[in-house]
């Protein structure tokens, strides 16, 4: 799983309104609680993460790791994510930051986020379809301020939009469209998945064939990221995505040890 620049400064992308893009035949369009979404694809596991911006032998500018649990919570099987991590600081030196999702374990539905870092940010929201609520406190303000939003639809994380293609199932040619959303959104954005095939791949010295994965934003086409992913873990291996000063960041991700055994 993927947390995005976008959300990790607790920003909201801007999202032009622009004509959409053509769609292959093989297109499946879904909603928050689609039945073609399978999220019993993801097992409990723990993995790393490390950013690099321009190439692979780059340096890390920032590193996490990704830990998921299964569990239940009022007899909805649920998943629990703990993404933990440090990056490079806006003002300089590093910052800390943590972040604790919770998802319904098989439509990929979001229940709560709960972020912290070390520059003073907090956010802790209860989603519950298109209705957001909780509180915020951006860094440098002592002030926290409620959150309560609508939104016009329900729509998957943002962060996370990894997570979908291999809860739907991989086929070369498959166009999958989907709502997202982030914190920071008061309103859902359309996305596209196209997968375009399994492609050999060398990460961290060792040689994969994942899925490649494309994602876009539906409004104007634009390129959001560029994802290499397994049906089993780590399921994310290799991320590639395009900054706007016409740099890339680049993820890569790897198998560790869990902390926890449930």
């Amino acid at each position: 799983m993927i947390t995005s620049l976008c959300v990790l400064l607790t920003m909201s992308c801007p999202v032009p309104a622009v004509a959409a893009t053509t769609l292959a035949a093989d297109t499946i369009r879904l909603e928050v609680g689609a039945k073609q979404v399978n999220g019993r694809v993801y097992a409990p596991h723990a993995a790393r993460v490390r950013v690099r911006v321009g190439g692979v032998d780059s340096p890390i500018t920032a590193e996490w790791t990704n830990e998921l649990t299964l569990g239940d919570s009022g007899g909805r099987p649920v998943m629990r994510w703990v993404t933990t991590g440090t990056r490079q600081a806006p003002t300089g030196g590093t910052m800390n930051w943590e972040i604790r999702q919770t998802y319904d374990a098989v439509t990929l539905a979001p229940y709560g986020y709960h972020s912290t870092s070390s520059l003073g940010s907090v956010i802790q929201l209860t989603l519950n379809g298109t209705r957001v609520r909780g509180t915020k406190r951006v860094p440098g303000d002592s002030t926290i301020q409620p959150v309560d939003v609508t939104l016009d639809r329900a729509g998957f994380v943002a962060s996370a939009s990894d997570l979908l293609p291999a809860a739907v199932g991989f086929k070369e040619g498959l166009v999958i469209v989907a709502p997202f959303w982030g914190p920071a959104m008061t309103k859902s954005e359309m996305r596209i998945f196209s997968v375009i095939g399994k492609t050999p791949i060398k990460v961290e010295g060792a040689d994969l064939v994942p899925w490649k994965v494309e994602e876009r934003r539906q409004a104007d086409g634009k390129l959001l990221a560029t994802w290499y992913l397994l049906d089993t873990s780590p399921y994310m291996v290799y991320g590639e995505v395009p900054l706007p000063n016409g740099q890339t960041q680049i993820m890569s991700e790897v198998a560790i040890p869990m902390s926890t055994t449930k």
